[in-house]
């Protein structure tokens, strides 16, 4: 990074630092621009400790998460956990924000189920997730792409974040996928 050592005394990252090639290094740059006593909170998304990757379909529910959300690698909640250690931080807490008790789950606008409906205001955002809304999208990004208003590749762009978001849901159906680990930790003073 860019910034001298010792140069801040909190970081926070919100869904970002998923996208480096390694968490630990990520996490070893941002502990060099701390100060020490400096506090690094990160909200990162992670596979549970329930991604077996000697199973088929939970690589390919990884991997369409990945490649529709330009992830390189995504890793399990501990390996996450051993990375912000190996990088010299002390974890104060970790929690998977995804756990929490809550009437609809996180992924309710991407589901495209009207089960999880709380109020009419949320009728749009689960209708265009349907199979008939998504349906009807595709064959206008199509159009959009054919008229040259939208460039070349939108659509394959538009069906790559369908199957991501399809993996998603089933990833976190399934618990092996959490987009909500929240990890808090502090550069020592020493």
């Amino acid at each position: 990074m860019g910034f001298a050592e010792e140069t801040f005394d909190a970081v926070y990252a919100i869904e970002a630092t998923v996208h480096a090639q390694s968490l630990e290094g990520v996490y070893h740059e941002i502990f060099k621009t701390l100060k020490p006593g400096g506090v690094f909170g990160v909200y990162e998304w992670l596979m549970t400790e329930n991604y077996d990757a000697t199973n088929v379909r939970h690589r390919e529910i990884r991997l369409g998460i990945e490649q529709g959300n330009g992830i390189s690698n995504m890793v399990k909640i501990s390996e996450g956990l051993r990375a912000i250690e190996a990088a010299g931080f002390v974890l104060e807490m970790h929690e998977d924000l995804a756990k929490r008790d809550d009437p609809s789950p996180w992924y309710y606008p991407i589901a495209g189920d009207f089960k999880y409906m709380g109020s009419i205001w949320d009728f749009p955002t689960i209708a265009r997730m349907t199979k008939l809304g998504r349906g009807l999208v595709h064959k206008f990004v199509w159009g959009l792409e054919c008229l040259r208003i939208a460039p070349p590749g939108t659509n394959k762009s538009a069906d790559n974040l369908a199957l991501a978001a399809d993996m998603l849901v089933e990833g976190a159906k399934l618990d092996l996928f959490t987009p909500m680990y929240l990890m808090v930790a502090r550069k020592p003073l020493n």
